[in-house]
């Protein structure tokens, strides 16, 4: 593909991802900083809980509560992957995993600590904090690879499309990343723990939300898009780059 061909709006270049390599970027970090809240806050509030609403047409819908948030770090996710590439989203992904790996291990490590005699909140710390090891190590796992699967389909559409359609790269990544995330972590995380039905039943209406949600979501997707990329000037295309997994180098 030759990327000097594609239309980009004024101001804009499109260029390689490893041209990146030493350039200033003004947003990029800041947006590493917000996926990484978005994955802890998702991952340590709501997880675990199987939340219930009665809306029209769909009737009475059960589904994990923290769906209502989740999805934006894979809406940031995309974000990232169309505006600095893969490779830089590759190591936004570990960074949030690190990340995860640390509120875990720090709410493990405060739940555990004995508590003073005169304080009575150590139940409640610790049914909000005490995380599942089962449920921590299904999460982590399907984050890395739903995350991993989304990024690099949409790099590679993006080049298959010349960077036209942003929609289709948007949504198509989201079809295999969420379908590997919710692969991964229900059946992990709660096979066993609750019914099977239930189990399958959260799964799909789940994955079946988080697509709708990244539909519903594709205007504000473009705006946020459209401004990073003239904020950088930067159009990236991945059609040099080592998609590796396990690396953090850019």
């Amino acid at each position: 593909m030759d990327i000097t061909a594609t239309k980009e709006p004024a101001g804009i270049v499109a260029i390689e991802a490893d041209a990146l390599a030493g350039r200033q970027l003004r947003y990029y970090d800041f947006a590493m900083a917000a996926f990484a809240v978005i994955l802890i806050c998702s991952n340590l509030i709501g997880a675990g809980k199987p939340a219930q609403l009665t809306l029209p047409i769909f009737g009475t819908v059960t589904f994990g509560a923290g769906i209502l948030f989740f999805p934006l770090g894979y809406v940031l996710g995309d974000v990232l992957t169309e505006v600095y590439g893969f490779a830089r989203a590759r190591r936004v992904v570990w960074a949030g995993f690190a990340a995860s790996v640390f509120a875990a291990a720090m709410a493990f490590v405060v739940v555990s600590l004995p508590p003073s005699p005169d304080w009575s909140g150590q139940a409640a710390l610790a049914e909000v904090f005490g995380q599942v090891p089962r449920i921590f190590f299904a999460s982590i796992a399907a984050f890395w690879a739903g995350e991993m699967a989304n990024a690099f389909v949409l790099a590679r559409m993006k080049v298959w499309t010349g960077g036209r359609m942003l929609w289709t790269r948007t949504i198509g990544s989201t079809i295999v990343g969420q379908g590997v995330d919710s692969l991964i972590f229900y059946p992990l995380a709660f096979l066993g723990v609750w019914k099977t039905s239930l189990v399958i039943h959260v799964l799909f209406t789940n994955y079946l939300l988080k697509v709708l949600w990244e539909v519903i979501l594709t205007p504000v997707t473009y705006r946020i898009v459209a401004f990073f990329k003239a904020a950088e000037g930067i159009d990236v295309f991945d059609t040099r780059t080592d998609f590796g997994l396990f690396k953090t180098e850019v």
